[in-house]
């Protein structure tokens, strides 16, 4: 039985309806816990009693609301699956939380909607930016989690990071591709710093490192490296030593 049904219009939130059922179904242990139609009515079943009974079942329905949807025609027909999915959910008091899709999206205006569906521009909605998804998903899930507890041990609204004592260590990485070793008070074994399918100079502590370069020394130096078209001339006066006192 699917605990979260997601309600969108194919070509205009379609694809903020899939990272959405991505994330849930990861998160609630498997596909079986979201609907999305496109995803979950199988070959051969009739997609009337899937979409209508899925609904009934659901605990929770999300309205993917994209940049052209209340302007859509097919809203006002009342063949439309967007529509009658969203009044099932009405007529059986399923709750229907509208998710705004993009950073410029607006609050519903009921003079928009069709006299049906005006009730949802009442609804509280939430807003679902893929530029900043991460923050998104986590705002929505909060909000979820009022309808579905489990989600409330993934994420907590008042969860606030915890300054490190003076004694602690806290070590980050992204990216990380390849071998990474961190840690603190190690008391067994060396720790160093380690080295996997390195392709050019590595320098690990104090010193000079000459590899295929030139190494020059004293009080000055001329090198060329190609063609010289000119001439070169240097003078040294005075050493390094008195030049420095000179300033």
């Amino acid at each position: 039985m699917a605990t979260v049904f997601i309600n969108y219009r194919t070509g205009d939130g379609e694809k903020t309806a899939l990272l959405i059922d991505r994330e849930l179904s990861g998160i609630l242990g498997g596909e079986d816990h979201v609907f999305r139609a496109t995803r979950s009515i199988k070959p051969g079943q009739r997609f009337p009693e899937e979409l209508l009974g899925n609904v009934r079942r659901a605990t929770v329905v999300l309205a993917v609301i994209g940049p052209a949807w209340a302007r859509s025609p097919r809203l006002r027909d009342k063949d439309d699956w967007v529509r009658r999915e969203l009044l099932e959910a009405f007529t059986f008091g399923i709750p229907v939380v509208p998710v705004l899709e993009g950073p410029g999206a607006r609050r519903l205006d009921p003079a928009d909607l069709p006299l049906e569906l005006k009730w949802l521009a009442e609804v509280q909605s939430e807003r679902l930016d893929v530029e900043d998804l991460q923050a998104g998903l986590r705002r929505l899930f909060t909000r979820l989690a009022e309808w579905i507890p489990s989600l409330g041990s993934v994420v907590r609204p008042d969860l606030r990071p915890v300054a490190p004592d003076s004694g602690s260590v806290s070590n980050t990485a992204d990216s990380v591709h390849g071998p990474l070793l961190q840690g603190r008070d190690i008391t067994a074994g060396d720790v160093g710093t380690g080295i996997k399918n390195n392709h050019g100079i590595a320098h690990l502590g104090s010193g000079n490192v000459y590899r295929d370069s030139q190494h020059f020394s004293g009080d000055g130096a001329t090198y060329v490296a190609g063609d010289s078209h000119g001439g070169i001339g240097h003078r040294f006066g005075n050493s390094r030593e008195d030049g420095e006192g000179k300033r």
